[in-house]
């Protein structure tokens, strides 16, 4: 299966950094595409998105500043079926993007995914002390996925904190 396609250009506010992309994104070619994933309504629901979008208007978001990518390329079911070395490669291919690109701040969507690349396993929700690419802020949110035992209300809050964040 083919990964699917980041979407990506300078001076974006946002970039959103996922694990991976499910089987159902990589079937669809679409970010958060699985009908689990709570992503899009979590988005609405913080504020950073005026309605409800569907996986299959992921490249939309582009106009409201927001871009898209993954740690690793390659889709799976679960985060738990990527290699080592497909993190290592994924961290050196984030760092360039992140240099290249220079958003705002990287929304790490999985505290796992900030603990794969930038190491610091003590690190809380929401805006961290310290950027791992200078000049980018990086902001930690829990993942969205469905297997994530958090509540749509409580995933919403931690997102709002991005949100207001990025309004002062």
């Amino acid at each position: 299966m083919d990964a699917i396609p980041d979407h990506l250009e300078k001076g974006l506010n946002i970039l959103f950094i996922g694990y991976n992309p499910s089987i159902r994104s990589g079937e669809t070619g679409h970010h958060y595409a699985n009908p689990t994933n709570r992503f899009w309504r979590v988005l609405q629901l913080s504020g950073l998105t005026p309605r409800l979008y569907k996986p299959t208007e992921d490249g939309e978001l582009l106009k409201l500043g927001y871009g898209f990518t993954n740690i690793v390329s390659r889709p799976t079911r679960t985060a738990a079926e990527i290699t080592a070395e497909e993190y290592a490669q994924g961290r050196i291919e984030l760092r360039s993007k992140l240099e290249r690109i220079r958003p705002l701040a990287a929304c790490y969507v999985g505290k796992g995914v900030y603990e794969q690349f930038g190491g610091d396993r003590s690190a809380g929700w929401g805006l961290q002390p310290a950027s791992v690419v200078p000049g980018v802020e990086d902001f930690v949110t829990p993942s969205t996925s469905g297997l994530v035992r958090m509540s749509l209300e409580e995933l919403a809050a931690i997102f709002r904190q991005l949100h207001d964040h990025l309004a002062n």
